[in-house]
């Protein structure tokens, strides 16, 4: 399939990074059964994939502004546009050698989300979305699921862990979503959770106390696939609350209805 000028920029910087990615995972694998764990790998393995994507799309696109989860913003000459990544997506399935993690690139001009790329490298699915364009698994055009009633939907979700998050928030939400889904499901990468509801497979997906990398490049994918993507509240920017929730406009109004009442 050809793909714009744009997306093989990403493509080619996604791909390169992931195959550092995929080797450290291989390396993980072997460092779990170490006293001391791999921790300190997955740090550096994590910043690693993030220089090798600027490096990369700053040479494709000089003067753009980015903005990483480990190295934060950095200005450039074109105030218009900015790239948002995520290097390492799932960082905690990554430590334990579990192959669910993404690289996430996403493309904002002007506020607006133009572009997005989500890859595993572990099982080499790559999602894909230019504005205007559609969204892409591997080639494959994407829609959002159909289903319109709750109990015939799986929803994927966040959990606060330890030190992160509204605990007792989490657990008023579960209350009120368990008995009228067909499933939840937690699988601890953003990223893919929004890349899966882009494809088909959840029908639904919210979390809360989000970074704007974790979503930037799902709320596109998510888009072009023909779904809703806004925060808690229903109209509102997910990449400004942190707070995110999506799926076809059935399950997302939904899902809104019942958590944003929870949320005050």
């Amino acid at each position: 399939m050809l793909h714009s000028a744009l997306i093989n920029v990403m493509v080619k910087a996604a791909r390169r990074a992931g195959r550092s990615l995929k080797r450290d995972l291989g390396e993980v694998e072997h460092l779990q059964v170490s006293l001391k764990g791999p921790g300190n790998f997955v740090t550096k393995a994590d910043k690693r994939a993030e220089e090798m994507l600027y490096d990369d799309l700053s040479k494709a696109r000089p003067g753009y502004g980015f903005i990483g989860e480990e190295g934060g913003a950095r200005e450039g000459a074109d105030k218009s546009h900015t790239w948002i990544v995520d290097p390492l997506d799932g960082t905690t399935n990554f430590l334990h050698g579990i192959p669910h993690f993404a690289i996430s690139i996403g493309l904002q001009r002007e506020g607006t989300m133009i572009a997005g790329l989500i890859y595993n490298p572990a099982n080499d699915d790559l999602y894909l979305a230019e504005r205007g364009k559609g969204a892409f698994l591997n080639d494959q055009r994407l829609r959002v699921a159909g289903r319109r009633q709750l109990n015939e939907c799986v929803i994927a979700c966040g959990l606060p862990h330890i030190g992160r998050g509204d605990h007792a928030l989490s657990r008023d939400e579960m209350t009120e979503l368990q008995p009228r889904v067909a499933g939840l499901r937690r699988f601890g990468a953003a990223a893919l959770d929004m890349a899966y509801i882009a494809a088909g497979r959840f029908d639904g997906y919210w979390e809360r106390n989000l970074s704007p990398w974790d979503i930037a490049a799902g709320t596109i994918i998510v888009r072009e696939a023909g779904g809703i993507v806004s925060g808690v509240a229903g109209d509102d920017d997910a990449l400004k609350t942190g707070h995110v929730v999506c799926g076809n406009e059935y399950v997302h109004a939904e899902l809104v209805k019942i958590l944003k009442p929870l949320g005050k």
